[in-house]
């Protein structure tokens, strides 16, 4: 650890010293300790972090290479947070978090407060670096709306359960170190709503693991620092970069159009057919009709309305259209490849397409 890397992390560690000993008893008990947490961690960054912030940084270096640069250093910055916080944890500590109550102030010993600091240095570090990938894939994240907020949330502490471990991001955890790695994420799972409290007391309850062995408590805490952090941003960089696809599909779709009118209808035919709505294909949708009102300036209230599709007045609406109709069937395509896996019902819309306008699937 150099000299500025240690004045770095202690400046925010004396930070967020006093905003833990700001919390009251009942704070940590409830988990509200985390809601206080998101503005104070989120209400100036978001402000000053944008694409413009990165631009300047950054000129002319892929977004990729740039995100990949943040989750390195951020997990490195995680693990020297670590090993200073460690020294001071007992077991001691996991009795009286549980035992604090009051509306006052808390007092805790210097353990106490050691171990609050180092949650929320994680918890924030994590929200900053899930936010910074977001905003390096242009993939606009409004903290003021409730469902981006929960996205947030959800992507920067890989709260779906084992999700991030599922996906294969646990391949970075070395061997020896991946069951400690994978105990810590199976620990107090949460599927719950989004009850920010919950989130809270989730955290805390993750993090009691590395008090649980003392003898290896200060490597502990430093490898579960950096590979958790390590493990939340490439979850990160894997939900944020699949958003920015979908969000650049949909985009050039509507800019190759010729028959905007119909595309929506389309598209939804195709979403529909194997009766099933995966998530990006509703995200895919929602770009859809974003597109279409910035580029064309259309707002469909009639397909906003749809209840039942009704398949028979797709196909009369493409009967009507003037022209060569192959652009909605490129349509048709992206629609069935945006998830990744095309159904046989949807190859079989395809080639109804194709058949019906005289067209062969590109």
């Amino acid at each position: 650890m150099t000299d500025d890397e240690r004045a770095a992390i202690e400046l925010e560690r004396d930070e967020l010293k006093d905003f833990v000993t700001s919390l009251t008893g009942d704070d940590i008990k409830t988990g509200n300790w985390f809601s206080k947490l998101l503005s104070h961690a989120l209400g100036s960054y978001t402000q000053k972090v944008d694409a413009a912030y990165f631009q300047e940084r950054y000129q002319g270096v892929p977004a990729d290479a740039i995100v990949e640069q943040r989750i390195k250093m951020a997990a490195r910055y995680a693990a020297l947070e670590g090993g200073i916080s460690a020294g001071a944890y007992t077991t001691a500590v996991v009795a009286t978090l549980g035992s604090a109550g009051g509306a006052s102030p808390i007092t805790l010993p210097a353990a106490g407060i050691s171990m609050l600091v180092d949650v929320a240095y994680i918890a924030r570090l994590q929200l900053h670096l899930a936010y910074d990938i977001a905003v390096l894939y242009r993939v606009e994240i409004d903290i003021d709306d409730p469902d981006d907020l929960w996205k947030l949330i959800r992507v920067a502490f890989t709260i779906r359960g084992a999700q991030a471990v599922n996906e294969g991001v646990i391949k970075v955890v070395p061997t020896l170190v991946r069951p400690i790695v994978k105990t810590f994420y199976s620990k107090g799972v949460l599927n719950a709503a989004r009850g920010l409290p919950v989130v809270g007391k989730f955290l805390l309850q993750r993090n009691v693991i590395k008090i649980g062995i003392p003898i290896v408590g200060v490597p502990l805490s430093v490898a579960l620092n950096y590979y958790s952090t390590m493990i939340a941003g490439k979850h990160a960089r894997a939900v944020f970069r699949n958003d920015a696809r979908i969000d650049e599909t949909a985009t050039s779709a509507v800019a190759r159009t010729s028959h905007p009118s119909s595309l929506l209808w389309v598209a939804w035919m195709m979403v529909l057919a194997d009766g099933k709505i995966t998530d990006d294909e509703s995200l895919f949708m929602r770009r859809l009709v974003e597109q279409l009102h910035d580029q064309h300036d259309i707002s469909d209230e009639e397909f906003a309305n749809v209840i039942n599709l009704d398949v028979e007045d797709v196909w009369r609406r493409l009967d009507a259209e003037a022209g060569d109709v192959s652009d909605l069937i490129d349509v048709a395509v992206k629609t069935a490849e945006v998830d990744g896996t095309v159904h046989k019902l949807e190859s079989a819309v395809i080639e109804e397409l194709c058949e019906r306008y005289g067209l062969r699937q590109s």
